[in-house]
């Protein structure tokens, strides 16, 4: 029997905060920077070019909330292949072996983003499928997904509060 790992992910939150502003946390680099990654991941290294066949790399940072997983680096890199404002973002991102850019990626998965209006608060829907998973580590990523997912999210709804 194939193990029970997830292939897609559903995620939907309700920000109190206008389009406007919930697109240019998840444009602009500088705020990525701020709220991508799950708790306890900083962002050293942010690259997130949000226009299409834009790049993305991004190294994150396991800090010392992480216990025994601190100062271990997870990059990941990706693709815009789409770009409405105020609207979607369609990109690919991979998980990356080391953060030697053209090291091998273990983890594929696109990932598609949509902002709706409602009043002044913001629908905020991620779906992502994965696309590709390879090698030892594929696994335990994977199985941290939903909860990384869920607490970058988290992460994200307190930025644009405090941004607002």
């Amino acid at each position: 029997m194939e193990n029970e790992l997830i292939k897609e992910l559903h995620l939907t939150r309700m920000l109190d905060a206008p389009v406007e502003l919930v697109w240019k946390a998840w444009t602009d680099k500088n705020l990525i920077q701020k709220w991508w990654g799950p708790t306890g991941v900083t962002n050293p290294t942010c690259e997130w070019d949000a226009r299409p066949g834009g790049k993305i790399y991004i190294v994150m940072l396991a800090g010392k909330e992480l216990g025994p997983a601190e100062g271990i680096k997870w990059p990941m890199n990706g693709t815009f292949k789409e770009v409405i404002p105020n609207s979607k973002l369609v990109y690919t991102s991979g998980a990356l072996d080391d953060v030697d850019r053209s090291s091998n990626t273990f983890i594929e998965q696109e990932v598609t983003v949509t902002f709706e209006k409602i009043d002044n608060k913001t629908k905020l829907s991620v779906d992502l499928i994965v696309t590709k998973m390879e090698g030892p580590k594929a696994p335990s990523a994977i199985q941290g997904m939903t909860m990384g997912w869920n607490q970058q999210l988290d992460k994200l709804l307190n930025l644009v509060k405090a941004l607002k």
